[in-house]
């Protein structure tokens, strides 16, 4: 039984994977965007590093975990249109009449999201230490770095299918990813916590687990080994993920059973 829900795993994520990479659009903007957003943030917030409790001098050191963050998102949508289109066409109603189960699609369907993800970290990644990035973590904290992005793909994939399969079409999905975005702009992307003086914005970024995922990166590279900050980063990741495919999961069924 486990060896055929792998085998189903595995069929529906190779189909995810060769159909993303086989789309110009879900692989150029997710890998090219944050690199351009990094670029002109880099420069023109250059200035913030003079700020009294800056923790670094370099602002790109900074900001690099911005791009893995967007790349999440994007992975969310890329999940989620890519199955909205199943639905639209038909697969998933002809996929209700084969032995395939639930979590084999589910898990199988973040496979495409999964793998750029992957990519588009090795190429944020490699732009960085090209750019003069300095890991304090050293080479452990990248590889940690790396895992964690990929965890982070996985997670916002999981909210990106959770969404396709409540709404339905692909319309639906691409209508929340500004939603997603607006997430990044309330967090503590461009400054840390301790630093944002306006009130309701500090509050803002403290409650928002974008601000947890990010410092999570971004204490591998201008911390070092910071520990709270890593687990808080791994624990809203691994908890975004349970809960975006426990109601992704309880979608499934209920549109199972409308077919």
């Amino acid at each position: 039984m486990k060896f055929l829900l792998l085998r189903q795993i595995g069929e529906i994520a190779r189909r995810s994977v060769v159909r993303t990479m086989r789309q110009p659009a879900s692989v150029i903007a997710p890998l090219t965007f944050p690199l351009m957003l990094m670029a002109v943030n880099s420069n023109g917030l250059r200035s913030a590093t003079h700020l009294p409790g800056f923790p670094t001098k370099h602002f790109l050191d900074f900001f690099l975990p911005f791009a893995f963050m967007q790349g999440a998102l994007f992975a969310a949508a890329t999940a989620g249109t890519d199955l909205a289109r199943d639905v639209d066409t038909g697969f998933l109603n002809r996929l209700a009449l084969t032995p395939m189960r639930g979590a084999a699609l589910l898990l199988g369907q973040l496979g495409g999201a999964v793998a750029m993800g992957a990519i588009q970290a090795v190429v944020y990644l490699t732009v960085g230490l090209s750019f003069g990035v300095h890991f304090k973590s050293g080479l452990p904290g990248i590889l940690l770095l790396l895992l964690l992005a990929v965890l982070m793909c996985f997670s916002w994939a999981a909210i990106g299918v959770w969404i396709a399969l409540r709404a339905g079409s692909g319309e639906a999905v691409q209508s929340q990813f500004p939603l997603l975005f607006f997430l990044l702009f309330i967090s503590s992307m461009n400054l840390p916590r301790n630093l944002i003086e306006v009130d309701w914005f500090r509050d803002a970024a403290t409650a928002n687990p974008v601000s947890y995922l990010i410092e999570a990166l971004r204490s591998l590279v201008i911390v070092g080994w910071d520990i709270q900050a890593l687990l808080l980063g791994f624990g809203f990741s691994i908890a975004i993920s349970l809960i975006a495919l426990g109601l992704a999961g309880r979608e499934l069924k209920t549109r199972m059973a409308r077919t």
